[in-house]
Order: C-alpha cells, then structure tokens, then sequence
C-alpha cells in the first residue's frame, strides 16, 4: 500500500481488509485517495467501507453491487 493509505489509522490497525482494498484498486480503479476520505471515515468494520465510498459518491452503485458480488466469493 502507498504511503497515504499507510497513513490512515484505521489502516495502520490492521482491521481493514487488504484483499478488499486491492480489489477496489486493481478491478475498479478507485483512486487511494477516495479509499483513504473512506477509511478516515468508517466506523470500525472493514465491510462498511464499499458503503461509504458509495455515500461520498465516490464509486457508483454499479461499483458497490461489483463490490458485494466479489465480497460475497472472497
């Protein structure tokens, strides 16, 4: 992970998923800087992050059913 996720407190926890953050990077070209405004603004479970990235508009609801299709095999 780059330097700005790596800064993120949630991240640094170890709590969120990096199978899932590698996901939103590589299958869905979310820029880190959207998965960072998200992980700064999450509560505690990495689950709620595609939800949150949706509430910001920063994927679209395409993106979050791609998301929870993929979340649901992983």
């Amino acid at each position: 992970m780059s330097n700005l996720l790596e800064t993120t407190p949630f991240f640094q926890g170890g709590a969120v998923n990096a199978r899932l953050i590698q996901f939103l990077r590589e299958e869905l070209s979310i820029p880190e800087t959207a998965i960072a405004i998200a992980l700064r603004h999450q509560e505690s479970a990495s689950n709620v992050l595609p939800m949150i990235l949706w509430q910001y508009g920063l994927i679209t609801l395409e993106d979050l059913d791609r998301i929870f299709d993929w979340m649901e095999t992983a």
